[in-house]
């Protein structure tokens, strides 16, 4: 659960989830989360207060339509991406939810291959996805 919308909790909050690392593979200004080496948030370190997720392409530009804050992503492929302005005040749920819908497509996208070096044998998918 995110309780609070800060660079702290978004990090706590991706890290915890499986097969998921972190790293600043474009420099010191973007923290990268990736599920078995594939992107599914870029938050903002320095500048901007943002975080980058990916989408669903329809999703997508309801989100923007609905949320002043929510914006084609910055510097990334703006039908799969979105940019959240953290700066505006709303629910840390809503982000939560946001992050979550990132991660299951991202994770829902790779190769058998990948699910099974990055994820216990076993496992159904939809449980791999928390």
């Amino acid at each position: 659960m995110l309780t609070k919308i800060n660079k702290e909790t978004i990090r706590d909050y991706c890290i915890q989830k499986k097969a998921v690392s972190e790293g600043f593979p474009f420099g010191e200004t973007v923290l990268v989360f990736k599920v078995a080496d594939k992107m599914f948030a870029l938050l903002s370190m320095t500048g901007k207060n943002s975080i980058n997720l990916k989408c669903n392409p329809d999703k997508a530009i309801e989100l923007r339509e609905k949320y002043p804050f929510v914006l084609p992503g910055y510097h990334m492929n703006k039908k799969h991406w979105n940019t959240i302005d953290l700066e505006y005040d709303f629910s840390p749920d809503l982000l939560a939810e946001w992050i979550d819908d990132s991660y299951k497509l991202v994770a829902s996208k790779l190769s058998k291959a990948k699910k099974k070096l990055f994820f216990r044998q076993g496992i159904k998918n939809e449980n791999i996805l928390r």
